[in-house]
């Protein structure tokens, strides 16, 4: 049995009110770990164990790290997550609970990422949060169970860090005769590596995450997710901050789940009703979770960000 639960696929009555679209939402939020990232994670841990890895070494501002140290501690090998200084205290709690050993390193994910690929040696492996295609092929399973209910829809919305989502959803379409299928990409601005990039025609790298959206804090994205840009039909769009976290609140009053702000980007195009959605009918919302914030962080950060602009 994989790692992951197949998640519910449900109607949202509030935000098909609201923008007058049959809105369906794939809940990742309810993965063990708090996120879709268990699915590709938890497959490439699978593949790593086979091979007689003995450790597993992660780098990640979050989630990934959650995601691995739930599946070491399932299939009884050590893990150790290097996060950035911006991982918040939740975060580092959560891959605490799960056993596993913390190192905080770098101002931001790169820096992380840099120490966590020295530590590998002949009996470990280092678990990359979203460039690696076993990886993606675990994350394109939300679609086949998409795909497996008979649901129609005529778009996917998601958030976009590094691009693994992004990659996993765009296989699973795919590989189930939906390459036909819009993707709308969301990001915060200070975390929007991938609507640069995709502006300017070439992978860009941001000089830094200024978004509290940390966990789509990679300051470029993967290859493959750039190449997507020029091979599908992805339509990017970028929310602020305090339109991430208010929708985050919106959801959990709509629908009594708690995401985080890096969740919340996706939720936003639907809270503000964004020209971007207008072609589209049926849309599939990936709500991708994370358990990297509590509800009074988002309702500091909202009073923050609100001050920040008044």
């Amino acid at each position: 049995m994989p790692l992951h639960i197949e998640t519910p696929l449900i109607p949202s009555r509030p935000l098909s009110r609201l923008t007058g679209k049959d809105v369906r939402l794939k809940l990742e939020a309810l993965q063990p770990s708090g996120s879709f990232k268990l699915r590709g994670i938890g497959a490439t841990c699978e593949a790593l164990a086979r091979q007689g890895k003995t450790r597993f070494i992660s780098s990640s501002g979050g989630n990934a790290g959650i995601a691995v140290a739930y599946a070491g501690r399932q299939l009884g090998i050590p893990v150790t997550v290097v996060v950035p200084e911006t991982t918040t205290a939740r975060a580092r709690e959560l891959i605490a609970l799960e056993g596993a050993d913390i190192v905080v390193h770098g101002a931001s994910w790169t820096e992380a990422n840099a120490l966590a690929e020295s530590m590998v040696d002949a009996t470990s492996a280092a678990l990359h949060p979203f460039d690696n295609p076993t990886t993606w092929a675990g994350h394109a399973t939300m679609i086949d169970e998409v795909a497996r209910a008979g649901v129609v829809f005529d778009s996917v919305l998601l958030s976009v860090g590094g691009g693994g989502l992004m990659s996993g959803v765009v296989e699973g379409l795919r590989r189930n005769g939906l390459g036909h299928i819009p993707v709308v990409a969301m990001e915060t601005f200070g975390a929007d590596s991938l609507a640069q990039s995709a502006a300017k025609g070439e992978r860009i790298t941001l000089d830094a995450i200024t978004s509290i959206a940390t966990s789509l804090g990679a300051k470029q994205v993967c290859a493959n997710a750039f190449e997507l840009t020029r091979t599908h039909d992805i339509r990017s769009l970028v929310v602020s901050d305090l339109e991430a976290v208010d929708a985050c609140l919106a959801f959990l009053h709509d629908h009594r789940v708690l995401v985080e702000p890096a969740c919340g980007a996706t939720l936003a195009a639907l809270y503000r009703q964004d020209p971007v959605l207008a072609p589209f009918q049926s849309p599939l919302v990936i709500v991708c979770g994370g358990s990297t914030a509590t509800l009074q962080q988002l309702q500091d950060w909202r009073a923050a960000l609100v001050a920040k602009t008044a």
